[in-house]
């Protein structure tokens, strides 16, 4: 399907996971100059930004100090964000992460957490540096603990999440946050029973006045066949029909040949 003018307002964001351990494509872009080449051609194939992690979120996977995340961060935010500014969000819980790439490289990234800024001190970075933010829903009750969430997925109602989101949106906006520089995220597969998960493929309905990112890519909820483009590409459908800003994706040149039908 090729969307009209209309529909084409949605971004896509393209992920780049410099991890080890990533349950799609973990291992692949671990050396720096494989993860920057990757980047450039998410970008040439369609992506408006580049959400670059560190940290797996698998449910296997071991957590990472902040130093370990720069440690793998940095030589790939060094090439990245000069080239291209604005256009990076850095995908990381930890505001010590965050404030150091803002000290070295500047303020010209967007700031994608995962656990929805449920640590305090994320958000007081993120106001303190005027940085754009992605609040991806992680349940209250959690904090940080993303394997935690993993393990008891078991949120059913998306109300929920819709409560949870805006009370964060209003304590960023209270903290000087523009709600235009707000992001939210429902947070598929973080702490959702696999119902919950396809049901807000349509979460931005919810929040006509937000901007929205649906991340689905390859996830469990999709089925056996996740790794594959069409259910994928059935979720991008559904996604933006019901008024998804940003959808996140590995596959940006299907998506792209999707909904736009060239890049």
């Amino acid at each position: 399907m090729v969307y009209t003018l209309a529909m084409q307002r949605v971004q896509l964001v393209g992920i780049l996971n410099i991890t080890p351990d990533s349950f799609s494509d973990g291992g692949e872009y671990v050396q720096p100059g494989t993860a920057v080449a990757h980047a450039r051609q998410l970008f040439a194939d369609g992506a408006t930004i580049v959400d670059v992690g560190a940290e797996s979120t698998n449910p296997r996977s071991r957590a990472l100090t902040p130093a370990q995340e720069w440690q793998r961060l940095e030589p790939v935010l060094a090439e990245l964000l000069p080239a291209f500014t604005d256009k990076i969000s850095l995908d990381s819980y930890h505001p010590e992460t965050v404030e150091r790439a803002v000290k070295k490289f500047g303020p010209h990234f967007i700031v994608n957490d995962v656990t929805g800024m449920n640590n305090p001190a994320m958000r007081e970075v993120v106001a303190e540096y005027h940085l754009k933010c992605i609040a991806s829903h992680l349940p209250a009750r959690f904090g940080t603990d993303i394997a935690a969430a993993h393990h008891a997925a078991t949120l059913d109602d998306e109300q929920i999440v819709l409560r949870e989101l805006l009370e964060r949106r209003a304590q960023l906006m209270a903290l000087g946050v523009p709600q235009t520089d707000i992001i939210l995220d429902p947070g598929i597969g973080f702490g959702k029973t696999p119902e919950l998960n396809r049901k807000l493929l349509g979460f931005a309905k919810l929040v006509p006045d937000s901007q929205v990112m649906i991340g689905y890519s390859r996830k469990r909820f999709l089925g056996e066949e996740r790794f594959q483009t069409a259910p994928n590409l059935a979720a991008a459908d559904v996604a933006i029909q019901n008024g998804a800003a940003y959808l996140r994706v590995h596959d940006v040149a299907a998506h792209a040949a999707h909904l736009f039908g060239a890049v």
